[in-house]
């Protein structure tokens, strides 16, 4: 074993496939009482190019992480989401499915924390939850979000046992300086441009594809839960900003708009190619 905390390259493909199985563990297990089986998990992994060893590996590896839970029906061997992961989930179809870009005329919210030294782990977590909401931060220990974004932040931090630690403000940027200057110190704008760019450049060319052939339910299948677990996590990263306090030509809104097409396109097709493997796995 090696010094350190470095992760065997074996480690690193299981971390990798892991949000895959998330992804599909989202989409199709909670329509079937929360469970699939393992069988079919392998199955449709293996469509994806997952072999079943890595599929066992990191299924085994969102168990330690308590994201899935074992169980079996009728005699077979499966996993679940865990409450807290149904949750989450629950919540994040809003964000992703959903996305509601602010107006001006939202404000913003202000999230403070103070955090006993001898709860630091509780810091960690604060900044994980507000980091995931997409808030900016504003200082050491302020964070700021649109003004929509209140209940959403305010729930998630009941939800994860961290309000006892929080005051949230609500109000207008009064004074000073430009907002517009203020947001991209508060935001990493270019990161997240960059993110965009990199699902358009991937996808564009998919959507063009499957407009000129069409999809059969595998291929569907196959095209759909990569590209969802790769936007899954933009709409986190990025709070829905008013247009006005970002830059021209926001990339956002044509990424958006490529992931809505595709999914309307994709969904229904990859949805019947998975039923028809979890129903005979």
């Amino acid at each position: 074993m090696t010094a350190g905390h470095e992760e065997s390259p074996a480690a690193g493909r299981d971390a990798r496939h892991g949000p895959l199985i998330t992804t599909t563990f989202g989409l199709y297990a909670r329509g079937e009482e929360n469970w699939l089986s393992v069988a079919s998990v392998v199955r449709l992994m293996g469509d994806l190019g997952v072999e079943p060893p890595a599929v066992r590996s990191s299924i085994s590896r969102l168990k330690r992480r308590g994201v899935l839970e074992s169980g079996r029906h009728g005699g077979a061997a499966g996993y679940s989401l865990v409450p807290s992961v149904l949750e989450t989930l629950a919540e994040g179809d809003v964000r992703i499915f959903e996305r509601v870009r602010a107006v001006p005329e939202d404000g913003w919210i202000v999230v403070v924390f103070s955090v006993p030294e001898s709860e630091r782990q509780k810091r960690h977590e604060l900044r994980t939850s507000l980091t995931r909401l997409g808030l900016g931060t504003a200082a050491p220990g302020v964070w700021v979000a649109p003004g929509n974004l209140a209940a959403e932040t305010r729930r998630t931090l009941e939800r994860r046992g961290l309000a006892a630690y929080v005051d949230i403000f609500s109000g207008e940027h009064y004074a000073f300086g430009d907002l517009r200057s203020k947001v991209r110190s508060w935001w990493d704008l270019d990161e997240l441009a960059e993110l965009y760019a990199e699902f358009l450049a991937r996808h564009r060319p998919v959507l063009d594809r499957v407009k000129a052939s069409g999809v059969t339910p595998l291929e569907a299948f196959r095209v759909y839960v990569p590209m969802l677990t790769q936007w899954r996590r933009l709409p986190y990263r990025d709070p829905g900003l008013p247009l006005s306090l970002l830059p021209p030509g926001w990339n956002g809104v044509s990424a958006g708009a490529l992931f809505d097409e595709l999914n309307a396109m994709l969904s229904t097709g990859a949805r019947e190619h998975a039923l028809s493997v979890i129903h005979v796995a």
